[in-house]
């Protein structure tokens, strides 16, 4: 027995995907052509209970199917005529049951109650239940209350007019029972479509949500390779310049020392090359996973004696000191801070040039960290920006890499120097550990 349960069970798969389909192509053919399924409504109700009637009543001229004797003492006889008028009332306005519901409820509600006020019986008055179904289907909610009651003032008048075939409260249950049902499924189908409605909605919402957060951490991520490209294209183009100055300068003087300002451009170039080899590796599209990955870590705070060495090649003099635990920082603040470094001696070799003099300091108090370069300006006065205002991309990037610590950075004048001086909060996200 279980096995039979089991092929019977296996074979519903198929058919409810033959259903389902089924069900598709239905409603997709609904939406191409409304009006077909609304002609279909209209000509099955005809079929199913306004033929009858019509058959039995010219059965009823020739003296056929009179039917019982208490039924034909309380309901009129109607003429063909009369019976076509009056089942065209109740049947046509389901043409737009679904357009205006309300309208069509209306006038079937008028017909019906017309029709038994002359004590005529007809089948048709199922079109009553079909609107009012459609009404809870498709209409507006407070138009239910009305309809309802107008329903019920109806079927009272048809318990009266049959009372004296059938009781008065067995009439009633019979019909406040359909009217009820007819009611409960528009309402029930209403509120599951609108419940695949919103579900559709939210799918459609969290597919624009997750395209949103892929866009904008591939614009975090286009970010955070521009500025790290800033920085390292900045410094070292920086370097390279002042050192082929230098090198220009001296090729006529002393030729050893420009020969050692050429090696130290290759240098500071393989060094640039690498570093941006490194960084635009993020971006570059592989198939296939490499034979030997080209890995290097970033930079930290034990690559900031190497950055101050080449800056002082280039003819800068950089005094560097920290103070407190600096080696117990994580990676991500090491690289914060070497990239603010780097980009305060960049400007300060951009603006001051050779020959002066950059003192920086790195002290770790608790859980703040600070920065200060300070330099003492050029030997011969230059166009420097003097104010906040005239700010580069490299200001803009510093803050912005303090600002992922909860930190700031502000620079300015200070004598015939410049000062750049930023503040990093160390305390753990999420609370203190």
């Amino acid at each position: 027995m279980n096995s039979v349960t089991t092929e019977d069970l296996s074979g519903l798969g198929p058919l409810v995907a033959r259903l389902g389909r089924a069900g598709q192509w239905l409603r997709h053919a609904d939406r191409a052509r409304p009006w077909v399924l609304d002609t279909a409504v209209v000509v099955l109700v005809f079929l199913m209970f306004c033929l009858p009637d019509l058959l039995h009543a010219v059965g009823a001229i020739d003296g056929e199917g009179d039917g019982p004797r208490r039924f034909r003492l309380v309901f009129t006889r109607l003429p063909v005529a009369g019976m076509l008028a009056l089942q065209a009332g109740l049947v046509l306005p389901l043409l737009w049951r679904r357009r205006a519901p309300a309208a069509a409820f209306g006038a079937i509600a008028a017909v019906f109650v017309l029709q038994w006020s002359l004590g005529a019986a007809l089948r048709a008055d199922v079109a009553l239940f079909v609107a009012l179904y459609s009404l809870a289907l498709h209409g507006r909610l407070r138009q239910l209350p009305w309809a309802c009651a107008a329903t019920a003032g109806a079927v009272g008048l048809v318990a009266a007019r049959v009372s004296v075939a059938v009781s008065v409260w067995d009439a009633l249950f019979f019909l406040l029972s359909t009217a009820t049902a007819a009611l409960a499924l528009g309402l029930m189908i209403r509120i599951r479509r609108a419940q695949l409605a919103g579900l559709r909605d939210r799918a459609a919402r969290l597919e624009i949500e997750r395209d949103q957060r892929g866009r904008l951490a591939v614009a975090a991520e286009r970010t955070r390779v521009a500025r790290e490209m800033h920085d390292v294209v900045g410094h070292n183009l920086s370097v390279i310049i002042t050192l082929a100055d230098a090198g220009a300068y001296a090729a006529g003087v002393a030729p050893e020392r420009g020969r050692e300002a050429l090696h130290l451009i290759g240098d500071t170039g393989r060094k640039a090359l690498g570093e941006l080899r490194r960084v635009l590796g993020v971006l570059r599209e592989v198939d296939g996973p490499p034979a030997e990955p080209e890995l290097s870590p970033q930079p930290g705070l034990a690559d900031i004696n190497a950055l101050c060495e080449g800056v002082r090649a280039a003819g800068l003099e950089v005094v560097y000191r920290t103070a407190g635990d600096v080696d117990a920082l994580d990676s991500g603040v090491q690289l914060t801070v070497y990239r603010i470094v780097q980009e305060a001696l960049t400007n300060t070799l951009k603006h001051a040039g050779a020959g002066a003099r950059a003192n920086l300091a790195i002290a770790v108090e608790d859980t703040r960290l600070t920065i200060t370069v300070q330099d003492s300006g050029p030997l011969v006065p230059a166009d420097r920006p003097s104010t906040a205002n005239e700010e580069g991309h490299g200001l803009v990037g510093m803050r912005e890499r303090a600002a992922l610590y909860g930190g700031h950075v502000s620079a300015g004048p200070v004598g015939d120097g410049w000062t750049v001086r930023a503040a990093l909060d160390l305390t753990p996200q999420g609370g203190a550990r």
